[in-house]
């Protein structure tokens, strides 16, 4: 099956020339059939004015006799014959028994239906004889007795050639043909020249929005003209110069949120610090507390504690929002940055590590040690032990693999898990910890030129993490 053209050039240049090519075939066909209708009509009107003409000017008595009249001799029916016929045409004249004929026409010529009707009055057909059409006029010939018109049972049958007529209508034929080429070819050509005319400003418009989509948002088009097209230019301006506003406000506004965000973060560190030393003092007098005034004191620690990891985190992120954020690659060993990740965090009696003591990588060893951390973490604070760190080289970088063996992480939030502030579930909604974790090792991770994923374990939740030889 051919396929359809789909592009719009082509469906304009194809509908132009059907267009044309129909218009061409309908008045090529209407004007053949009038040409056709007036040579056939000049052809039957001039064969029957000679016929007519001859046949009235016969001056032997046919038909009903009066006395002293003689019948026609066949030397008089061969000479009307002979008036009948001329160049090209030939004749036949019956009358009773008597047959006269000039040419190579016989009565068996003569069709029965054009015999029969010949006998009223003057009548025509066209019949094709051995391979040639030929214009039969038959009439039979009248003669007044006493002012009545009698059948004289003379009749005449007058052959005349249409091949004059035929060849005309070739001719016209093959003009038309050749002029509706024509026609078409021109048409074709125009299509194309208008189809490009009007595709252009399509083009541009395609153009322009292309690079609008790419971020040149001053993109604006010349706008020619007073038709759909310029109109269309007009409003794709307007809307470029919307979005290219709109754009720019929302861009203020998310560096003035962004630089909120780090000066609110680094103005809460100071009292943030007072806060922590104050309450490593507290810490120390809790246990000597009696037991209400001991879990308030607990309670506040707890928060302060969680207050000092949102703000370093929003201060992390403010990092990566504003560029700042840079790689300082060195050679680490894996097995051992992992390792002491966890010992500063007191989680290694919780986590089981398999990883090659002389797998080493080119990373950033603070920005893997946060990686680490915040994958560990999550799965510590919200999954079930066995927690399993799995590292390994592959052929062009590094594969890092934490799970847990919890309930695991919904379906439906899978995609939400490195979002800012999303936590998973309506309990986790005050569950320790910031929500930034893991968007901040997602960020981590690609500033490495890495990837990360997660995928539901039966039980529990893999998070996955590759990053290429530096």
């Amino acid at each position: 099956m051919i396929p359809l053209p789909t592009g719009l050039r082509a469906r304009l240049v194809i509908t132009f020339t059907l267009v044309a090519v129909t218009a061409s075939t309908l008045v090529a066909t209407i004007g053949f059939e009038l040409a056709k209708t007036a040579l056939v009509t000049r052809a039957e009107t001039t064969s029957l004015n000679v016929v007519t003409r001859e046949l009235s000017s016969i001056d032997f008595p046919v038909g009903k006799l009066m006395p002293g009249e003689a019948a026609p001799t066949t030397k008089e029916l061969d000479r009307l014959a002979q008036a009948l016929s001329g160049p090209g045409r030939g004749a036949l004249i019956e009358y009773g028994d008597l047959v006269s004929r000039n040419g190579p026409m016989t009565m068996s010529d003569v069709p029965n239906e054009l015999y029969g009707r010949a006998n009223r009055s003057v009548v025509t057909q066209r019949k094709v004889i051995r391979n040639e059409l030929w214009l039969i006029v038959g009439a039979e010939v009248y003669r007044d007795a006493e002012g009545v018109p009698q059948a004289t049972g003379l009749r005449a049958f007058v052959f005349f050639p249409m091949r004059a007529d035929e060849s005309q209508l070739a001719t016209l034929r093959t003009t038309l043909f050749q002029g509706g080429a024509a026609i078409v070819l021109i048409a074709l050509v125009v299509a194309l020249l208008s189809a490009r005319q009007v595709l252009l400003p399509v083009r541009r418009l395609s153009a322009a929005a292309q690079a609008l989509g790419g971020g040149r948002l001053d993109t604006r088009l010349p706008v020619h003209g007073q038709d759909e097209l310029a109109e269309l230019t007009a409003r794709f301006n307007d809307a470029a110069a919307a979005l290219e506003l709109s754009v720019s406000e929302l861009r203020s506004l998310e560096a003035m949120s962004r630089r909120f965000v780090a000066d609110v973060s680094h103005e809460l560190r100071t009292p943030l610090t007072a806060m922590t030393a104050v309450a490593d003092m507290l810490s120390e007098e809790a246990n000597r507390l009696p037991e209400a005034p001991a879990e308030a004191v607990r309670l506040v620690l707890r928060e302060i504690e969680r207050l000092r990891e949102l703000v370093e985190h929003l201060i992390e992120i403010s990092r990566f929002d504003a560029g700042t954020a840079i790689l300082n690659l060195e050679p680490v060993n894996v097995a051992d940055a992992i390792a002491d990740c966890l010992e500063v965090r007191g989680w290694s009696d919780q986590v089981k590590v398999n990883a090659s003591q002389g797998l080493t990588a080119n990373l950033d060893p603070r920005r893997f040690d946060v990686i680490v951390a915040n994958l560990v973490g999550n799965a510590l604070k919200h999954g079930l032990p066995p927690v399993v760190v799995t590292a390994r080289g592959t052929e062009n970088g590094l594969e890092v693999k934490v799970r847990d063996h919890g309930k695991g992480i919904p379906r439906e939030a899978l995609a939400h898990v490195f979002d800012r502030f999303f936590k998973a579930g309506a309990g986790r909604a005050r569950s320790q910890g910031s929500g930034l974790g893991l968007a901040i090792a997602r960020a981590n991770v690609h500033l490495h030129g890495g990837t990360i994923s997660v995928r539901v374990q039966n039980p529990g939740t893999l998070f996955t993490v590759w990053m290429p030889h530096a």
